[in-house]
């Protein structure tokens, strides 16, 4: 099972990922082994996962996250984090 999530970084910016394991993962990014991008931009938290079926998919649907607007990205996050 693959997964999708966002990341919030320590300079307020956000970053989308893919993962089979999103908890190792971000202790990767945590530690300077994730992406290029959370190596300068140092990752706070998880502020979305999405479990999807195939890696395949999860490409796709980072895609789309990724090509969102900052503004839209955020209200999005914020949807999430109200529906909990």
């Amino acid at each position: 099972m693959w997964s999708v999530y966002i990341l919030l970084c320590a300079d307020g910016t956000l970053y989308t990922g893919i993962s089979t394991d999103p908890a190792r993962r971000f202790q990767e990014h945590l530690v300077g082994k994730g992406g290029h991008y959370t190596r300068s931009h140092k990752p706070v938290r998880q502020v979305y996962l999405e479990a999807v079926g195939t890696r395949s998919e999860a490409l796709k649907r980072e895609y789309e996250i990724k090509s969102w607007s900052r503004e839209i990205k955020l209200q999005f996050v914020r949807q999430m984090i109200d529906k909990k």
